[in-house]
């Protein structure tokens, strides 16, 4: 077990940070007020190799792992602008078709996904199933050598960027009638697919979505992989998922921090720095310590991930996100406590920061449900739901 990272890995660290201290927070929130996209790093990243760092060579992606993909997207994040589409395009959709997809598909997708010069978006949020793929009722009918999908999406980030939509369906099974998880790669253009914005009540520049499928006829190469191995496919995606979300919520809470560490440093009251004052100072150290187990914990999904170990990979994920999500709410929060009546004004924009982070702690997968799991998986506790 070894703590620290290669020069490899050091040197794409650094390389990311660099390009996210020329965009930053200002740039983020100037696009997502403005309605804006963040196309101008987008093209950036993916123009130095950053976006499919993790794709195969032979695809043209960097031939690494989720580790170094997650690298990227902390550093941006942590400079203030990440890219959420990170967390779909190259980590669930690009992994899966990379590791379940036909030739032909690798060969359709994967080039575009690395170079970034298309975005994938990725569909299993039901208004009524939420993200229990058992219970999904979006379901693919075989019709000769088609498929038609029927069925609703919602909360489907960046679909007006996306050249297409992996969605998470349902078959059924020829031998017993049962449904079971199917993964379809639809075009955004596909006649019966359409899709409307959701108001949302926070500043991000990456919009949601609620997905309409009405007969939408597939051709057969638009099933990813195997028909009975989907939800093993679909696990493989969620794992990356979770450590990118983890990526993305560390990132903004060291975005965060660094700003409150700052302020203390020069905010002179009666005299001395506020920073002086343990009132203060221990608050921002114990996030920091938070921080820190959250982080490495996420660098062991990583690791495992990459390491081919799906069963311990998806624990610590789970884990990784969880701590994450609180580590990030609570240093933003612990930070806007240090500005003050600062943290409110657009120059620090804490204030947006904390209604973003905090959507950590619900999506792409609630603590409820990854408290379930640990008590069931981790624990050997009976099952709850």
């Amino acid at each position: 077990m070894n703590f620290t990272e290669s020069e490899e890995q050091s040197a794409l660290r650094a390389a990311v940070a660099e390009l996210g201290a020329a965009y930053g927070y200002s740039y983020y929130t100037r696009q997502a007020r403005s309605g804006g996209r963040l196309t101008e790093l987008w093209q950036q990243a993916a123009g130095l190799g950053f976006l499919g760092v993790n794709l195969p060579e032979e695809f043209g992606g960097g031939g690494a792992g989720m580790y170094e993909l997650s690298i990227v997207l902390e550093e941006l994040a942590a400079a203030g602008s990440g890219l959420l589409m990170m967390v779909v395009s190259p980590a669930i959709c690009g992994t899966i078709i990379a590791r379940f997809g036909t030739q032909e598909q690798k060969q359709e997708w994967l080039p575009k996904l690395a170079s970034g010069s298309s975005i994938m978006a990725f569909g299993i949020t039901e208004p009524d199933a939420g993200s229990n793929s058992h219970k999904l009722s979006t379901v693919a009918t075989r019709d000769g050598d088609t498929w038609v999908l029927n069925g609703r999406k919602i909360y489907i980030s960046g679909v007006d960027e996306a050249e297409a939509v992996l969605i998470v369906g349902r078959t059924a099974d020829a031998r017993t009638g049962r449904l079971r998880p199917a993964l379809f790669v639809v075009p955004v253009g596909t006649p019966g697919f359409a899709f409307e914005p959701l108001e949302m009540d926070i500043v991000m520049p990456e919009r949601q979505y609620l997905l309409y499928l009405d007969d939408v006829r597939l051709p057969a190469t638009a099933l990813i992989g195997d028909e009975g191995a989907a939800l093993q496919q679909l696990f493989a995606g969620l794992n990356p998922e979770r450590i990118m979300a983890s990526a993305m919520a560390v990132g903004s809470a060291r975005y965060a921090l660094n700003r409150a560490v700052g302020y203390a440093r020069e905010r002179t009251v009666w005299s001395v720095p506020i920073g002086a004052h343990q009132g203060l100072a221990h608050p921002l150290a114990q996030v920091k310590i938070e921080l820190e187990l959250a982080r490495l914990m996420m660098q062991k999904a990583a690791t495992l991930y990459d390491a081919g170990d799906d069963m311990g990979a998806g624990e610590a994920a789970n884990m990784a996100k969880y701590a994450a999500a609180e580590a990030s709410v609570r240093t933003v929060d612990q930070a806007i406590q240090v500005l003050g009546g600062s943290s409110m004004t657009a120059d620090f924009g804490l204030a947006a920061m904390l209604a973003n982070v905090r959507t950590t702690r619900i999506a792409p997968v609630s603590r409820e449900m990854i408290l379930n799991f640990v008590a069931q998986y981790s624990l050997g506790l009976p099952k709850s739901y």
